[in-house]
């Protein structure tokens, strides 16, 4: 995703004074710089702001030690299997020299002022790679606050200078004297909050950088005591499912439940803005009771008419003049003197994000309250959008935030729908039946796949020239889909000058120097809402970029790397990994008979990644055997977790590259599950080798980077294997033929 700098970050009203366009304008971490809530040194102590359960000792608000030794770590993140809660407590357990064993995770209430994302301006949410790279001072301060003020009450009670403390794993000690966090937990809550405290030197890390350390919610997710959103339980839970509109842009006209209601086990059948709901006492009668309805769609306004009239319609408008993105000078003169001249076309599809956990969300609305619990990607949307479903004030709403069984992005969406939704059926529920039970709504693979929400469709179109040195002489590049920003009022603020960046990140801006570059851009609008997608534009813009390097490296008769290097000199960073990859992955070493190599790098979310595909062909399809990739994210605080989103980003992506495709005819999208909206099996996973930068640069995420490369790199083998350039994903699509 695409965010504000952190810099950018003023002070919040109070929620509960605010509707829901003030509440989403006002979101910001107010307080200290770095959102620590700490109290003026030498003035508050702890015990002002410490958890009122036990003597727990609280000294801002992402900390609490409790007298049982456990260490409780507040987190802001969304958890969905991207690792943020190891990683958040990896730094937290460093600063704090506590054990990490010890360590417990619990997630934050709706709060951004005091839990607000910096890097996205203050509101609370999770996306774009940003935990990390927005908490790693914030945790590294908070942990060594709390560790400060432990030092500081075992020097009282011992009479010893701070300087003599040694703390490790959670004891303190001094000589032959020792205590636990525990033990010094309530004289710890009436010392003084320091105004500066000291970091602790990389070269003492014991947790991060150090592959030995795990996930600590592998345990939870294997025995099935992990809670997500379709596991909850409460008194009296109904579930509901919802019949919405067969086609984007349908609405609904009439609808007649008497044979619905028949089947045992419905409830209510309710009329909602999002559709009909069907709400029961299960799954099962639920998704009975919704086959039975019959119901009447207007689908007059539906549309669009088809995938193909889609890239029709854009393939007209990528040759008439767009909104200008950026351009470095005339394109023109180089394009009309050039010696070589490359014009290239691309198709990318909608795309769904297919998590494993299909949407759910469950509301609670009773006694003029209500609370909802859910995976809370973005609590700054879903929480006044809640509220407004509800017709309550903000104050009176509470939030729940569960672990997600993945988002991709899903998850983030400016309408909160798998919120509202719930909130609309328990709403309707008590004022057309008086009945205050909670209601979960439920979700269908079905409907999941089928309701929009997707990674837009674009075309891209390139026009490049080359001097009679093999030198870029002039690049014209126009892109065309769906603005995401533009699609909801929560993100409509983020474009500028008529730019979505979303839409070109990755072309612009790029890390190549390319001379009289010009790049303009359409934002059509459709029925379909769109949705980013894992790494938002950088799905297809990286493509783009990265096979018509190659192809311009042939072009010029260079090698693929040689030629990248040469437009690298003032980004060392993408040079470095480029080179790392190309070294471990046998850049310049014959391949196995029958493969071939394909390589491309790119700079997303302040990370930089290259990957390197050894491929064959396998009747008409890419069979990918090896992925060596080569990563720098800064400090690498799980070198593991590291390597895992780098080998769940490639198969990602390559699931994505190979099939990923939703097709729409009349305006219907035609893919339901997995049987025709594929995902990688399991023998199609290749061999992925992962290596990471060492580094002492601000830590930077690792959920989405490792997924822009592997498209580019495939096609860049491909095309060595068979001279065919593929333009248009999935490669199920391309015609490849035999090989």
């Amino acid at each position: 995703m695409h965010f504000s700098d952190p810099a950018r970050i003023v002070a919040a009203e109070p929620a509960a004074a605010l509707g829901r366009r003030d509440f989403l304008k006002g979101t910001a971490a107010a307080g200290l710089v770095l959102g620590l809530h700490l109290a003026p040194a030498g003035r508050a102590r702890a015990a002002d702001t410490a958890d009122t359960a036990g003597e727990a000792f609280a000294p801002n608000a992402f900390v609490r030690v409790s007298p049982d030794n456990t260490v409780t770590l507040v987190i802001k993140h969304h958890e969905m299997g991207q690792g943020v809660t190891t990683g958040l407590s990896t730094i937290l357990a460093e600063e704090l020299d506590a054990d990490l064993a010890a360590v417990r995770a619990e997630y934050a209430p709706s709060d951004a002022e005091r839990y607000g994302n910096l890097v996205m301006g203050g509101m609370q949410g999770t996306g774009g790679s940003t935990a990390i790279a927005n908490s790693w001072m914030q945790m590294r301060m908070a942990g060594a606050t709390a560790r400060a003020m432990l030092v500081a009450a075992a020097a009282e009670r011992w009479d010893v200078p701070a300087s003599d403390i040694v703390v490790s794993k959670g004891v303190v000690s001094a000589g032959e004297r020792s205590a636990t966090f525990g033990e010094l937990a309530e004289a710890a809550a009436q010392q003084a909050v320091p105004g500066e405290v000291a970091l602790k030197d990389p070269s003492r890390f014991v947790y991060i950088g150090k592959r030995d350390v795990h996930r600590l919610d592998s345990k939870g997710k294997t025995d099935g005591t992990a809670t997500y959103g379709i596991d909850v339980q409460l008194p009296g839970l109904l579930t509901a499912v919802i019949a919405r509109p067969p086609a984007f842009g349908a609405t609904l006209r009439s609808f007649d439940a008497a044979e619905a209601k028949k089947v045992n086990g419905v409830e209510a059948v309710l009329e909602i803005p999002e559709g009909v709901a069907v709400v029961a006492t299960g799954m099962w009668p639920a998704i009975k009771g919704r086959k039975a309805l019959e119901i009447e769609w207007d689908l007059s306004t539906a549309g669009p008419a088809s995938s193909e009239a889609l890239y029709e319609q854009y393939e007209k408008l990528v040759d008439a003049p767009g909104t200008a993105v950026t351009s470095s000078q005339d394109t023109e003169p180089g394009l009309a003197g050039a010696a070589t001249t490359i014009e290239a076309g691309f198709r990318f599809p909608y795309l769904a994000h297919a998590a494993m956990e299909p949407m759910n969300g469950v509301a609670w609305l009773r006694d003029g309250r209500l609370e909802t619990w859910a995976g809370h990607q973005f609590p700054s949307i879903d929480h006044p959008y809640a509220a407004e479903a509800a017709g309550l004030d903000v104050s009176k709403v509470e939030l729940n935030t569960l672990i997600s069984g993945g988002s991709f992005g899903r998850r983030a969406n400016g309408w909160a729908d798998f919120t509202v939704e719930a909130v609309h059926v328990a709403r309707a529920l008590k004022e057309q039946h008086d009945r205050e039970d909670p209601v979960r709504v439920q979700w269908t693979r079905e409907d999941d796949t089928q309701a929009g929400l997707y990674r837009p469709l674009y075309v891209h179109r390139a026009r490049i020239g080359l001097d009679a040195d093999g030198n870029i002489a002039g690049w014209r590049h126009t892109v065309v889909g769906q603005s995401i920003m533009a699609a909801t009022e929560a993100m409509a603020g983020m474009i500028h000058n008529g730019v979505d960046e979303s839409s070109v990140e990755g072309v612009s801006p790029t890390p190549y120097a390319i001379p009289a570059f010009s790049v303009a851009l359409h934002s059509p609008e459709q029925p379909v809402r769109p949705l980013w997608w894992r790494s938002v534009g950088h799905t297809h813009t990286a493509y783009a970029m990265e096979t018509l390097m190659d192809e311009l490296a042939e072009a010029a008769g260079r090698d693929p790397v040689e030629f990248r290097l040469a437009l690298l000199g003032d980004a060392p960073r993408v040079a470095g990994v480029l080179k790392l990859a190309a070294d471990k992955g046998g850049w310049s070493e014959p391949a196995p008979e029958g493969r071939a190599r394909g390589i491309a790098v790119h700079k997303s979310f302040s990370s930089y990644v290259a990957e390197v595909a050894e491929v064959s062909m396998v009747d008409g399809m890419p069979k990918v055997h090896r992925v060596t990739v080569a990563v720098d994210c800064g400090v690498p605080i799980n070198p593991d977790q590291i390597a895992a989103q780098m080998e769940g980003g490639v198969g990602f992506a390559l699931a994505a590259a190979l099939y990923g495709e939703i097709g729409i005819e009349d305006g219907k999208a035609q893919q339901a599950n997995f049987d025709r909206y594929q995902v990688l099996r399991m023998p199609e996973m290749p061999q992925v080798d992962v290596h990471i930068v060492p580094s002492q640069e601000a830590p930077t995420g690792v959920g989405e980077p490792g997924v822009p490369p592997l498209a580019p790199a495939v096609a860049n083998a491909v095309h060595r294997l068979t001279g065919k350039r593929v333009r248009r994903l999935p490669f199920a699509r391309a015609g490849l033929g035999s090989a």
